[in-house]
């Protein structure tokens, strides 16, 4: 018991000193790897802080599967309570699309090229999604290809519904025809009626996420209690076979935890634009 907690203060110690120090910015991957990257680092840097709630959580139950539940709850308890972030950011950079959508449409009314209308419409974007479009602008400034450069343009906001204007505006500059600005009046209104949905469907699904958070931070801080303050309660799970007992209830527990995590999300259509990144036009960086 000794070197298994003096290894996981030497662990917490290292991951520290490592998340403190400096490093040089990597280039960032775009879609859904970064997502999953960006995810990995965030329970990466509540290493520390798990390391620290098992060792707590170890000297006062004694218990060691319960010890690591806790670690293991710090790290990845953020992605089963919470969602209502993220899925807030989807909606802001939908309005944000929308918007975005509805001033090239006006610019290309005046009779400017879509190669003029996107960098003179990026500056004055939505904030959720202006710096892809400034990364847009940068590339067909460098004369990097447009059907190229909108392609790592879906890339960058990996989201269903820009696919649909993305594809659009590539096709307009495949084949230069017109019309161009009565579809990107339809694809507008359509991005606002989704708006619309997803707003109706967030403030639906508020009270199921409430509930699931509820269920688990109660049943959480019952379990926490009762081996802390009720020990002669719970002592059958001190044994060996107890532990491996307990193993079992909270890994049931975990997977109850999941599907109710999984019925407050909001499931969207997959994207049908990829393949940007087997170009071999060099990518600008700001």
């Amino acid at each position: 018991m000794i070197v298994l907690l003096g290894a996981l203060v030497g662990v917490g110690a290292v991951v520290l000193i490592a998340g403190l120090t400096p490093a040089e910015p990597k280039p960032a991957v775009v879609g859904r790897q970064s997502r999953l990257l960006e995810e990995l680092k965030s329970g990466g840097s509540r290493i520390p802080w798990a390391v620290g709630a098992g060792f707590v959580i170890l000297l006062l139950t004694r218990w060691p599967v319960l010890a690591i539940a806790a670690g293991v709850l710090v790290v990845f308890g953020p992605a089963l309570i919470g969602g209502a972030a993220a899925e807030r950011r989807s909606i802001e950079r939908l309005e944000g699309l929308a918007s975005w959508t509805e001033s090239l449409r006006d610019t290309i009314a005046g009779a400017v090229g879509l190669e003029q209308a996107i960098p003179a419409t990026a500056y004055a974007a939505s904030p959720t999604i202006a710096q892809p479009l400034a990364d847009l602008a940068d590339r067909l400034r460098v004369r990097t290809p447009m059907p190229v450069a909108l392609q790592r343009f879906a890339d960058d906001l990996d989201d269903p519904s820009a696919d649909l204007i993305v594809a659009a505006l590539v096709l307009n500059s495949r084949l230069r025809g017109p019309g161009l600005r009565e579809v990107l009046g339809s694809l507008a209104r359509s991005a606002r009626e989704e708006l619309e949905m997803r707003r109706r469907v967030t403030a639906s699904r508020a009270s199921t996420r409430r509930s699931v958070q509820i269920v688990m931070v109660i049943t959480v801080v019952f379990v926490f209690g009762l081996s802390i303050f009720n020990r002669s309660y719970v002592a059958p799970y001190t044994s060996p076979v107890g532990q491996m007992v307990l193993l079992l209830i909270l890994g049931l527990f975990a997977a109850g935890f999941a599907w109710m995590r999984r019925l407050s999300d909001v499931e969207l259509p997959q994207r049908f634009l990829f393949g940007a990144r087997a170009s071999s036009v060099p990518e600008v960086r700001r």
